[in-house]
């Protein structure tokens, strides 16, 4: 019973890396070097053009695929290899640790860090939106960014005004960075955006290059 339990737990764990390291190759190769080629880079990098984040329909089907994909392929491929055991372990840790990441980005846009984690998390997450596109590519964890070298860690993430705005937890009511957030984040720029701005933001976001100031 312990000897199955451990295996079980293993193969979680392997389950929830494996995720890890699809994350870090669908957001490096899928959503970023196609620069906007398929639906899946497109929306994408729309993304980037705002920097915001919203619930919608696209977005709830993407995650069940993606959670379907992960059980479809593990699950079948664990259990011919190793038995059930491992087949189920393997697919729960990779549905998981997709879960995880999904609420993780989604926090990310939505509401201030709370502990140690959210604080490293979002500064990795928003230098890659607004210093360094082809860099931290691993959302969740650094560890595959340091494995191929795209980590970038600056002390202080610049972020244009424009952008800022959909940030609501990190500016206050008059649009300035708030004070608490002052060792970790800049705001540079101007907040208006016309017609030829958001022209050359979208650009530059499809061209998987940093928006500028």
């Amino acid at each position: 019973m312990l000897g199955s339990v451990a295996v079980a737990l293993l193969a979680f764990a392997v389950g929830v890396n494996l995720w890890f390291l699809f994350e870090y190759l669908l957001h490096r190769f899928a959503m970023h070097h196609l620069k906007g080629r398929g639906i899946m880079s497109r929306e994408h990098l729309l993304h980037h053009v705002t920097a915001g984040w919203n619930f919608t329909a696209r977005l709830l089907l993407a995650w069940a695929g993606v959670a379907v994909v992960g059980i479809l392929v593990w699950l079948p491929l664990g259990t011919w290899l190793f038995g059930l055991t491992v087949g189920a372990g393997l697919a729960g840790g990779w549905v998981v640790a997709y879960a995880f990441y999904e609420w993780q980005h989604a926090l990310a846009h939505l509401r201030a860090p709370r502990n140690g984690y959210e604080r490293w998390l979002r500064k990795h997450h928003f230098h890659h939106h607004f210093g360094h596109p082809m860099a931290n590519q691993g959302v969740s964890i650094p560890v595959w960014d340091v494995v191929f070298r795209t980590n970038d860690s600056p002390e202080v993430v610049a972020v244009p005004r424009r952008f800022a705005t959909g940030l609501g937890w990190l500016i206050d009511e008059d649009g300035e960075l708030r004070p608490e957030f002052a060792s970790d984040y800049v705001l540079v720029g101007t907040v208006g955006i016309d017609e030829r701005q958001a022209g050359i933001d979208r650009a530059r976001a499809f061209a998987s290059i940093a928006p500028t100031p």
